[in-house]
């Protein structure tokens, strides 16, 4: 295959009006991300020699939210339609090779869609084609409909507005995704004319172009039809977001993955599964995560940017974000683990015990209760229930240091900065405040007393003084 520059340009100056929002429509998120970064991700997949965005309403919200320094931001003002926005884009583009455009608002185009857009406008025995990706649908209106000849050749694209009655009756239509071969785009764009309904200068307007210049116009179909889908308002996006979690289930049940209901998961980001992990209802998994093999992910639980290790299982309503599970741990329920903990093989975090940038050896257990927060806890340690390491004086944060071997009895406070020495045992009720000895009972509890005739106070009656 000869070398073939590819250019991308991703329209994304629109503003959404249906979307009834402040923020611009390319801003709105789709598993997680803007639709635009959708759209970039595949458009980087493609392996371009440059991407431009033009960008319009919104002003700098756009380009300061896609932080990407490889990418050529051109802003379009006033809109005045696609062929406009493309000419923005001129001064960016090869003489050579071609130009893919997207739509920062289209989201869920696959890259094999597009190679097979890409390969079927690149030059062949027959010379450079435009290329354009159409779809059928069922209900064509507001779309732009694919006129073709006797022989099925596209002679023009042609807008609703500006269709005939019998052209309205097509039902194959433009998603405005093409390839165009930069040698001829130059030429094509001076030439738009704003003589329509909606006096813009449309892209579409370069197939006639192509058909009165003898240049081959073909078409490819998108592997699914929701792949040319764009979003227009918060229906389009929530249907969108359905399609998006549902092929995400597809795929994790293919590879084996286990899933309670496969329409009741939320995969914001990318999720890797072992073999026989299984997951139930309801759960939220964002950013990077990683489940080794046969971990369990109990409902209603939320994982960010973690890794689980094999065998390990998260009860109900946990929230995991930025940690490390090792093997065969327990989490949960209704446990939290914050960014910054590590915790290694056998490590079990009860119901209600919260941990925080810290790290927890083999075997260790807080089961009730407590929080854990800027520790380093050694190897089969106990900590009992309503423990607090307290690790914030109102301006800095201390360390907490639990060696092997340690058992810390309920309601203890560990004002850090404090060392809990190997083997020691801490009595229920405890205040530690200084550094503990080894093998060693320390506690810390005022005289517990009784006062003989004290009564407890009653409430007077009402409108007694």
């Amino acid at each position: 295959m000869n070398m073939h520059k590819l250019n991308i340009v991703i329209l994304a100056a629109g503003l959404g009006k249906r979307m009834h929002s402040a923020l611009p429509k390319v801003l709105h998120r789709l598993a997680g991300k803007p639709l635009l970064a959708h759209v970039l991700d595949t458009a980087r997949a493609l392996s371009p020699q440059n991407v431009c965005i033009v960008y319009g309403h919104g002003g700098e919200t756009v380009p300061q939210a896609i932080t990407d320094e490889t990418i050529t931001w051109v802003r379009q003002v006033p809109q005045l339609g696609t062929g406009h926005a493309l000419m923005q884009a001129l001064p960016h583009l090869d003489k050579e090779g071609s130009t893919l455009v997207l739509y920062g608002d289209v989201p869920l185009t696959s890259v094999d869609t597009l190679q097979r857009l890409i390969a079927t406008g690149r030059e062949t025995e027959s010379g450079e084609s435009l290329a354009v990706l159409t779809v059928e649908l069922a209900e064509p209106s507001g779309y732009g409909r694919i006129v073709r000849s006797d022989a099925g050749e596209i002679t023009a694209i042609v807008e609703e507005k500006d269709a005939s009655e019998s052209q309205r009756q097509i039902r194959e239509i433009n998603t405005g995704i093409m390839v165009i071969p930069n040698r001829w785009l130059h030429g094509w764009l001076h030439k738009l004319e704003n003589n329509n309904a909606q006096k813009e200068y449309y892209l579409t307007d370069i197939v006639a172009m192509a058909v009165k210049d003898s240049l081959g116009v073909r078409s490819v179909h998108p592997g699914h039809g929701w792949e040319t889908t764009g979003v227009n308002s918060k229906i389009h996006l929530a249907e969108l977001e359905r399609i998006y979690q549902n092929e995400s289930a597809r795929k994790l049940l293919e590879q084996g993955t286990t899933l309670a209901d496969p329409s009741r998961i939320d995969i914001r980001g990318q999720l890797t599964c072992g073999r026989d992990v299984e997951i139930d209802i309801n759960c939220i998994f964002e950013g990077n995560v990683q489940l080794g093999d046969g971990v369990k992910v109990g409902a209603h639980s939320i994982l960010k940017n973690t890794r689980v290790a094999a065998g390990s299982a998260i009860a109900p309503f946990s929230l995991i974000e930025s940690a490390e599970i090792g093997e065969n741990c327990r989490i949960g329920p209704y446990a939290r683990i914050r960014p910054g903990t590590r915790l290694d093989n056998g490590v079990h975090i009860g119901n209600f015990v919260e941990v925080k940038n810290s790290i927890i050896a083999a075997g260790s257990k807080a089961n009730h209760l407590s929080y854990i927060g800027d520790a380093t806890i050694g190897k089969s340690v106990n900590i009992g229930a309503g423990t607090i390491t307290c690790n914030y004086d109102g301006a800095n944060k201390h360390q907490t240091i639990i060696e092997d071997d340690v058992f810390v009895g309920s309601d203890t406070q560990l004002i850090a900065p404090v060392k809990v020495a190997q083997g020691s045992t801490i009595g229920a009720g405890s205040t530690i405040t200084r550094d503990t000895p080894p093998e060693t009972l320390t506690l810390s509890r005022t005289r517990q007393m009784s006062v003989e005739g004290w009564k407890r106070p009653v409430k007077k009656p009402k409108g007694e003084k």
